[in-house]
């Protein structure tokens, strides 16, 4: 037998018990014959397992053939934020009736969802007819409907419910896989549901609406309670049948493309086990009843949960039970007679016995004759059977929660599912059990249950307002960022900008006006090789200063050695007096010296100042201005280097200045030593610059025409004589006037990580945060991150938050696309710039094809994802005669600096030889 006791009888092709036990023991006797039927945590656990086993089979595109459990995406991409309004239609098709309702949907600060329905019959002869007449029938309701509230004239969104297995290809396109609940009309099998209702309201002419969306009545109820309640992300139907969705993120679902957000998927969970993997779960009377079922083999899952089932379950098991020894319980009981099959709907609805009392008139009400014992024994398998459903439904429920908890990545989750269904809603004790047994197996999260209403009905509608919603943030999302989309007739027209402020830059008549300004840095050669030697770097550019010691090593072993240390510039020094400032420079070196026990020593250095100078030779640099939040007095129009040597005679210590770098040259130079092939330094970082070697003969403003001279081009000044004013857009006009320098370095503000962040306005459902009204808060490094292609929306989130900024998976998705539009414009600004530059060498030296390197630096290039690719495609395409190479740079402003000083050492050496 079932439990292993020693005798047994055979009925109905089932094992039963023979069980002689005085009436007090019968729930005990019960319990003990319907062992198998009682499942413990460990076993639901396993259940839960193999749950989320079959899941991931049902999202994989090479598994989903053969997988139980479908997971059909819906293309149900949001849940509702609480935003959406308008006026909507639902029509919701699942049985021999269907409705037709208008939903309004405001958003006053009431939240307030008004419903009026009308429900309509479907003939018998249309439900086996063909299914042109069906849809006729369909759209004349709903004219009829529409006539009736006088909303006609409007083209209304509309949400249709269909309750019958589909393959879903679009929101608003739905494949019928096969007809159920009686219906057999035909041509409709195979085809999209929503272009034949389309096709039926043309025919008529007399109204017009737009169907946006085909819902699963599942999928509804998460979408009614996500209405009321934001974390309702699963929806749950406990009914004649079961079912289940939830929201999953994108990057799992292989058979729809793209990885951005997430979408609900229908889980089908009713087949659950169809592969055979509950079948040491499945006891003898499952078996009978699947058996007996019009779909065996088929839905065993949703056979062993469903109310549809129960009741036929609690018959089967009283059949062969063996308490029932009067002959005409026993022989009605089987099916022989007609009044169960004819209560078979009551039974199924009264299932849960609350006491053998109640067990009585139902009994009776089906020409039975119970005995006491009889009510008792009805009443405890009825218990039996409703635990066993709860609990197998909870065991799958977790799977379902355990995988949102797994993709967000969170330690605790707190989550609400929608449910639905009468076996839910109408058992005294299936939803507390449910509970119970969610709550057992994960101790972790907090799951809060809310019960629908109208799912089918107010859910498509919910459906529609999203879609309706996405799409019009989607529209004028679009509209903001189409002038941030650059053609390549836009880029080359920037490219040739470029060139030919960089000749009004060179020329000497122009050089007054011009924005790009083209400095001669007075380098004049890049690494031989041959360097060596001990130098000392300063590096100057920000908050931060550097003090370097670079040891060159020539020959077999040629190496560059490097010790730095970082000292910090007060804010009060960064705007005090110029003496100040550098007096805290030369005790900072003094400082280096005495760490690195080379007191007293006295070594060439190379001084970075990456700030506009004007250069007259290699050793002297007039400050233009100040930048990044300097303003120390008495410092702009004087010469640099030589307010150091001040400084340092102050100190009464005396170190050879040779050289004024900037931090674009040292870049250049320190990929040089690297590639001999570098003639150019790009840094993408807070800033943005460039230089090149340019011919001498073309550089007006340094008397001689041999040889080549390095150029610093200060190139984030394009723009700033408005050459550039038809490519920026609103946004960068409003980053510039609130910026530290309206209308300076507006090339710079369009393609620089410092303004990157700041191009901001559209987020979080149109509305500006006033935390994101905070200057400099979105930094560049959260720009990389966010678009980063492994970072999932849930980090998306985090860095939002981290900025202060509440944000749903939506506005996740809504900054993600922006970071990327953004960057990669500044990604093709930066490529169309320097693809002027290499054309240009080109062209300086006559030939038709011309292969460089350039050395680059910055955190923007080097840290964001896509930047350097999308610059490198640019390029590419704007200089199809050039073969450009990139090559990172390690430290130009540092060892680039102690570079030039010892090619200057070396130069100036050969010179006195």
């Amino acid at each position: 037998g079932l439990c292993g006791h020693p005798s047994s009888l055979h009925h109905n092709g089932l094992d039963y018990l023979s069980v002689e036990a005085p009436f007090c023991s019968f729930p005990l006797q019960v319990d003990k014959y319907l062992y198998h039927m009682r499942l413990s945590d460990e076993t639901l656990q396993e259940i839960s397992d193999r749950f989320g086993k079959d899941m991931e089979k049902g999202l994989g595109a090479d598994t989903n053939p053969t997988a139980s459990v479908k997971m059909l995406p819906t293309f149900v991409r949001s849940t509702p934020d609480g935003t959406e309004e308008g006026e909507f239609l639902s029509l919701d098709l699942g049985g021999t009736n269907f409705r037709v309702l208008r939903v309004k949907v405001a958003d006053n600060g009431s939240k307030k969802v008004e419903m009026e329905n009308q429900i309509y019959a479907i003939p018998e002869d249309l439900m086996r007819g063909s299914g042109a007449q069906l849809f006729d029938h369909i759209a004349e309701c709903l004219a009829s409907f529409m006539e009736q509230l006088q909303i006609k004239e409007k083209k209304l969104p509309l949400g249709f419910t269909f309750s019958f297995p589909c393959y879903q290809t679009k929101l608003d396109e739905s494949i019928l896989v096969n007809w159920t609940k009686g219906f057999k009309s035909s041509g409709v099998e195979g085809r999209d549901v929503v272009s034949l209702l389309r096709k039926a309201i043309r025919k008529r002419g007399d109204f017009d609406i737009d169907i946006v969306a085909v819902v699963n009545d599942t999928v509804g109820t998460m979408m009614t309670c996500g209405y009321d309640d934001h974390n309702c992300e699963v929806g749950l139907i406990v009914g004649t049948g079961s079912n289940a969705c939830y929201m999953e993120d994108m990057r799992h679902i292989d058979l729809v493309e793209g990885d951005e957000g997430r979408m609900c998927i229908n889980m089908e969970w009713g087949a659950f086990g169809d592969d055979g993997s509950l079948s040491d779960i499945r006891t003898e009377f499952d078996r009978e009843i699947d058996m007996g079922s019009l779909n065996p083999g088929k839905q065993l899952f949703e056979k062993m949960i469903s109310g549809m089932y129960m009741g036929e379950l609690v018959r089967i098991i009283l059949c062969v039970s063996p308490w029932f020894l009067s002959e005409p319980f026993g022989w009605l009981l089987t099916g022989l007679g007609s009044p169960w099959v004819a209560h078979v709907r009551y039974i199924t609805m009264q299932i849960y016995c609350l006491t053998p009392a109640f067990a009585d008139p139902i009994l009776t009400r089906l020409g039975l004759d119970p005995t006491p014992e009889d009510c008792v024994a009805t009443q405890r398998i009825c218990q039996v059977v409703s635990t066993r459903s709860a609990n197998l439904c909870g065991a799958a429920l977790c799977a379902v929660l355990r995988r949102i908890k797994e993709n967000k990545g969170v330690d605790r989750l707190r989550t609400t599912v929608g449910v639905d269904g009468t076996v839910y809603k109408k058992h005294p004790h299936f939803a507390r059990r449910l509970q119970k047994v969610v709550r057992r197996l994960l101790p972790d999260c907090e799951v809060r249950f809310i019960r629908s209403e109208d799912g089918s009905g107010k859910g498509a509608a919910m459906v529609t307002a999203v879609a309706y919603r996405l799409a019009a943030q989607q529209k004028v999302r679009q509209e903001i960022l189409d002038p941030l989309r650059l053609s390549h007739e836009q880029l080359m027209e920037v490219k040739r900008r470029m060139r030919q402020e960089m000749e009004r830059g060179l020329a000497l008549d122009s050089h007054p006006e011009a924005t790009v300004k083209m400095l001669p840095s007075f380098v004049c050669s890049t690494p031989d090789g041959t360097e060596k030697g001990d130098f000392l770097a300063l590096d100057l550019g920000g908050t931060n200063f550097r003090v370097l010691l670079v040891r060159i090593r020539t020959g077999i072993r040629r190496s560059v050695e490097m010790h730095n240390k970082i000292y910090a510039i007060p804010q009060e020094i960064m705007q005090g007096t110029g003496e100040e400032l550098f007096d805290h420079i030369v005790q900072c070196i003094a400082d280096f010296l005495e760490y690195m026990g080379m007191k007293g020593v006295s070594l060439p250095l190379g001084f970075t100042f990456s700030f506009p100078c004007d250069q007259t030779s290699l050793d002297k640099g007039i400050l233009v201005e100040w930048t990044k939040g300097f303003s120390a007095t008495g410092c702009e129009g004087n010469d640099v280097a030589e307010m150091l040597r001040e400084a340092m005679r102050r100190r009464e210590f005396d170190l050879d200045v040779v050289a004024v770098v900037n931090d674009t040259v040292g870049t250049m130079m320190a990929c040089a030593y690297e590639d001999p092939l570098c003639e150019v330094g790009l840094i993408v970082g807070t800033g943005s610059n460039a230089c090149y070697m340019e011919e001498m003969k073309n550089v007006e403003l340094v008397e001689g025409d041999e040889g080549r001279m390095c150029i610093n081009m200060e190139w984030g000044a394009f723009g700033d004589n408005g050459c550039l004013d038809d490519f920026r857009t609103e946004f960068d006009v409003a980053v510039d006037d609130n910026s530290l320098y309206p209308g300076k370095q507006r090339y710079e503000k369009m393609i620089s990580g410092k303004y990157l962040g700041e191009i901001r306005g559209l987020l979080f459902r149109g509305r500006i945060s006033e935390r994101l009204k905070t200057q400099d808060i979105f930094e560049t490094k959260f720009l990389s991150q966010i678009e980063s292609d492994r970072l999932a929306l849930l980090q998306v989130r985090s860095i939002l938050q981290h900025l202060g900024l509440e944000s749903t998976c939506d506005d996740s998705i809504i900054v993600k696309e922006v970071c990327a539009v953004v960057a990669r414009r500044a990604a093709q600004l930066c490529g169309a710039g320097m693809a002027a530059v290499v054309e240009k060498i080109r062209e300086n030296r006559g030939l038709d094809f011309f292969r460089v390197t350039v050395g680059v630096d910055g955190t923007l290039y080097k840290l964001h994802p896509h930047f350097s690719a999308v610059m490198h495609e640019t390029v590419r395409k704007l200089a199809p005669k050039c073969e450009v190479s990139f090559l990172q740079s390690e430290d130009g402003s540092g060892k680039g600096a102690a570079l030039i000083t010892a090619v200057a050492c070396r130069i100036r050496e050969a010179g006195q030889h």
